[in-house]
């Protein structure tokens, strides 16, 4: 028996698109019974500040043939037969392979994808006129085992000053889990590896002014009770869940910009999920509306790595699938690292 099939108007820049969505009342999010057809929705409700944030950039589909609590998979190159509304840009990658990548630039393109089956949407940093030089300076502040949400939110204003002091200035979302995210907008005038370098200078400082709460180790077994400042995700292909994109998880929670006042005010993340985040936007609009208005430079943020360089702290590790990097310590965890002695 052929399953169940609707199409949708999806109105769009060159006019109202017919987009077909298979399986319409499959259920992704089991707990809370959501559909395809539910997610579709949101994704229209969505949409503008969607793509506002995650449209016309490299974009990485990361897709679920059942449930988000099944089987997944990512999608990078353009699947074969998508529609000519879905743009692509050809990128190159830590390894030197260049291929096609996803760029999702109007409504219908984002129905199309839910019925690809994307559940989380990650996006680079970089647009696709330029995927080589980032337009935002990405940090994830990742909260460890024994510290939670609200200690990243304890520690995400002195990173903000920080980020102030080098000129920069900084927009929050939640990571649609237990993190948060801080974006800076800057002007493209650097690659990835500079800009990385950049976030490293950043976190280093935060962890001089907060050493017991906050740590740059690499390796989980060094980081104790503290949140980490994941610089590895300014690499190039290093993606996070883009703002509106839900996550796969029980609750259907949704990174979401938020601003500054409403993390001071002890704002709740699981709030935030496919069901709330249309009438949020309703009665608070996009926080992140104005995020490239007025984009900064890295040039401070790299005086400082360089300045530690000079001091004797050197690159930090790199990915485990990525090429080995000049500079980069040997990618062994210290508890099995042979030292002169053994």
């Amino acid at each position: 028996m052929a399953s169940e099939r609707i199409t949708l108007t999806v109105a769009g820049p060159d006019g109202d698109r017919e987009v077909g969505l298979s399986s319409p009342n499959r259920v992704l999010w089991p707990e809370l019974g959501i559909t395809k057809r539910e997610y579709a929705d949101y994704m229209l409700a969505v949409s503008d500040p969607f793509l506002r944030a995650n449209g016309h950039r490299p974009i990485s589909l990361e897709r679920f043939p059942d449930t988000v609590e099944g089987e997944r998979f990512f999608s990078k190159n353009p699947p074969k037969g998508a529609p000519d509304f879905v743009g692509q840009v050809v990128c190159t990658y830590n390894s030197g392979r260049r291929h096609p990548q996803v760029v999702l630039d109007e409504a219908a393109a984002l129905v199309w994808a839910v019925q690809m089956n994307t559940v989380v949407f990650h996006p680079w940093a970089s647009l696709a006129q330029n995927t080589d030089n980032p337009v935002e300076l990405r940090i994830d502040l990742d909260p460890q085992p024994g510290t939670d949400f609200g200690d990243a939110a304890e520690v995400a204003p002195a990173l903000r000053d920080i980020l102030a002091e080098a000129g920069l200035t900084a927009f929050l979302k939640t990571s649609g889990n237990r993190g948060l995210h801080v974006f800076c907008p800057i002007e493209p005038t650097h690659e990835f590896l500079d800009v990385r370098h950049a976030v490293i200078a950043a976190a280093r400082e935060l962890e001089r002014r907060l050493p017991e709460r906050v740590t740059t180790n690499w390796w989980k077994e060094e980081r104790g009770e503290r949140v980490f400042v994941d610089f590895n995700q300014a690499n190039r292909d290093r993606t996070m869940a883009g703002a509106y994109s839900a996550r796969a998880l029980p609750a259907a929670t949704v990174a979401t910009p938020i601003t500054w006042d409403e993390l001071d005010a002890g704002v709740d993340p699981g709030s935030f999920t496919v069901r709330t985040v249309p009438q949020r936007l309703a009665d608070v609009a996009d926080p992140w509306a104005d995020l490239q208005a007025a984009p900064g430079r890295i040039d401070t943020l790299l005086e400082w790595w360089q300045r530690d360089l000079d001091a004797g702290l050197g690159e930090l590790p790199f990915p485990p699938e990525f090429p080995k990097m000049p500079g980069e310590p040997p990618r062994v965890q210290p508890s099995r690292a042979r030292h002169p002695e053994d």
